[in-house]
């Protein structure tokens, strides 16, 4: 895996959510494109690596935000990192499981957002309506999951693969 790929990956993906996706809201929310990013390295590369690659996605993402710096960084990078430990344990990976990642992940990070920022003292995350952004936002994510998940599988991931997609042995 290349890191300058990450990167530009990671700044394609804020730019698109920051300038293209409030612009496509369902009921409101937008997804969080840096958070599937960090998962799916994470799935294929494992936690470390998913981590790293959701806080630095999180980072860029947190400088458009109100929020406190650094919210989305960690509660990327901390999703990011369960998801990798928890597939490290698969035995083998289901069929049709990455909107179901992309579903869990999206809950799971956007409940560490606002747990951390309620107790950063950021009390705007107070409340139901919060739940149900997290909600809605996780179902926009477990949607656009496979896209995201096929962008590292093409882009970050291109050293290993052929143009086909097919592992090059070497």
């Amino acid at each position: 895996m290349r890191w300058w790929r990450v990167a530009l990956a990671a700044a394609l993906l804020v730019v698109v959510q920051v300038a293209v996706f409030p612009h496509l809201r369902l009921f409101g929310v937008v997804p969080d494109l840096g958070l599937l990013l960090g998962v799916a390295i994470a799935y294929r590369h494992g936690p470390e690596a998913g981590a790293l690659g959701g806080f630095g996605a999180g980072l860029a993402y947190d400088l458009f935000l109100e929020t406190p710096a650094g919210l989305s960084a960690l509660a990327y990078a901390l999703t990011a990192h369960g998801v990798g430990v928890l597939q490290a344990g698969m035995l083998r990976e289901p069929r049709g499981a990455t909107p179901v990642i992309g579903l869990v992940a999206g809950l799971a990070g956007g409940l560490l957002f606002a747990g951390i920022g309620i107790l950063a003292g950021f009390d705007a995350l107070r409340g139901t309506r919060t739940l149900e952004v997290i909600a809605l936002a996780a179902t926009y994510d477990a949607v656009l999951a496979p896209a995201v998940f096929a962008l590292v599988n093409r882009f970050v991931d291109a050293d290993r693969t052929g143009a086909s997609g097919f592992t090059i042995r070497s």
